[in-house]
């Protein structure tokens, strides 16, 4: 959290842009508002947003010498402790920029790295954006600060001697090393989880989409239709960026009687950094398992045009762009539900999650895009066979049941799989 704990007052921030007049997918007025949320999110108070207009970016420092030169100036007199690039920086630019500025400065990918450090709960969402630091500082060493090339002192010190930089570079690359491991092992365990999942036959829709969207919220709400529902089972949701970061499994019950499983993922954002796509990939292929996905847009946002082109090319990167996609275009409780229509190949639904409304329509159509077939049947399982009948009260709508001499009677509904899988106790 960007926040000075020995004062306990928030970090003062300064937001700086360029306008380089090519044709980007966001313009720069949209693009420094989302980096003032950005800000926002991670508890910073935001005195100034700054944008030059530039054929391209300066190598040496992002922007012009004058505006850095002005920036400077700027900071003293606003009493600003840091400078927030809406780019990513490279060594040399940062280390030029604090020069001239003499202000901490940090890019947009560090802005995103700290926040998604803040709000990591699980042991593997805090190892990946450790990692994702970790691959975003060692190339930067050189510009983070005269202080990291000085030699040390004192005990353990003396000999031939060992410069700072080298030091935190080995130790960055040993870390790095650690982390990955420890990851694989955590990526074997969830593979694990993974197969037991798929074992089930239970179908797994999975959520996607921009930070902020409500996915979290729509989560909620499709499982609290769910017989076994609790309020402890519901996610946290809130509107700001990246409210939740660790992937979520709940069940869902559909109106047929089906049950399944849904997934939520990481928001994605503009510039997303690389290092963190790559961090979180484990977690996002998540997505690669889903029989459904839902794609979930913010009706209400200016920028969804971006939006929508940012969340299918993450999923055409995850090559899951051939599975049966429903875009849920929610928040329509902001709006008139009439006057909202937005042109997208595809399967669409305008919902209000917040609000419960189309929240029907949107269940009839997970049952109409799950790629299984459902069947009504009436099993006879005799009483040695007692796991099946666990697993069929476990999974399946019950409908009916009844003790018989010969075993258990049970009415219920099943997928394609446990079609199969029990078809020889059908009756009936």
């Amino acid at each position: 959290m960007l926040t000075d704990i020995k004062n306990n007052k928030k970090e003062r921030v300064l937001l700086v842009g360029v306008d380089t007049k090519k044709i980007n997918d966001f313009n720069i007025k949209s693009s420094i508002e989302e980096l003032k949320e950005l800000a926002l999110a991670a508890e910073t108070e935001v005195v100034e947003c700054i944008i030059q207009k530039r054929d391209s970016i300066d190598p040496r420092l992002y922007i012009g010498k004058g505006k850095a030169t002005e920036i400077a100036r700027y900071c003293d007199e606003l009493d600003v402790d840091t400078v927030v690039f809406n780019d990513e920086l490279s060594g040399a630019q940062l280390r030029n920029l604090e020069e001239v500025i003499d202000r901490k400065i940090i890019d947009r990918t560090n802005l995103i790295l700290d926040i998604f450090a803040k709000r990591a709960t699980s042991k593997e969402g805090k190892l990946q954006v450790e990692l994702a630091q970790l691959k975003y500082r060692l190339p930067r060493l050189i510009g983070l600060g005269n202080q990291l090339s000085r030699t040390g002192g004192g005990i353990g010190t003396r000999g031939p001697g060992e410069k700072k930089l080298e030091i935190d570079r080995r130790h960055i690359l040993k870390r790095i090393s650690e982390i990955e491991k420890q990851l694989q092992g955590l990526e074997e365990v969830r593979e694990t989880k993974r197969k037991k999942r798929q074992g089930s036959s239970l179908p797994i829709v999975a959520l996607v989409g921009y930070t902020n969207a409500g996915k979290s919220t729509l989560l909620n709400t499709l499982i609290s239709k769910d017989e076994t529902y609790t309020k402890e089972k519901e996610v946290f949701a809130y509107d700001m960026l990246f409210a939740t970061l660790d992937t979520t499994l709940r069940r869902g019950t559909l109106p047929n009687g089906q049950n399944f499983l849904i997934t939520d993922t990481v928001g994605f954002v503009s510039k997303l950094p690389t290092h963190l796509i790559e961090a979180f990939k484990g977690t996002l292929e998540e997505v690669k398992y889903a029989d459904l996905i839902l794609h979930v847009v913010d009706i209400t946002n200016e920028d969804l045009d971006i939006q929508v082109k940012t969340t299918l090319e993450i999923l055409k990167d995850l090559e899951v762009l051939n599975k049966p996609i429903i875009t849920v275009f929610n928040k329509v409780d902001k709006g008139h539900i009439d006057e909202i229509h937005y042109k997208i190949d595809g399967t669409k639904v305008y919902i209000s999650a917040k609000e419960g409304k189309n929240i029907d329509l949107l269940f009839k159509m997970i049952e109409e895009n799950i790629p299984d077939k459902f069947y009504d049947v009436k099993l006879l399982i005799p009483y040695d066979n007692s796991k099946i009948s666990s697993y069929l009260f476990d999974n399946t709508k019950v409908v009916k049941f009844e003790y018989r001499d010969n075993g258990t009677l049970i009415e219920t509904i099943l997928n394609e799989i446990d079609y199969k899988k029990y078809s020889e106790y059908i009756v009936d």
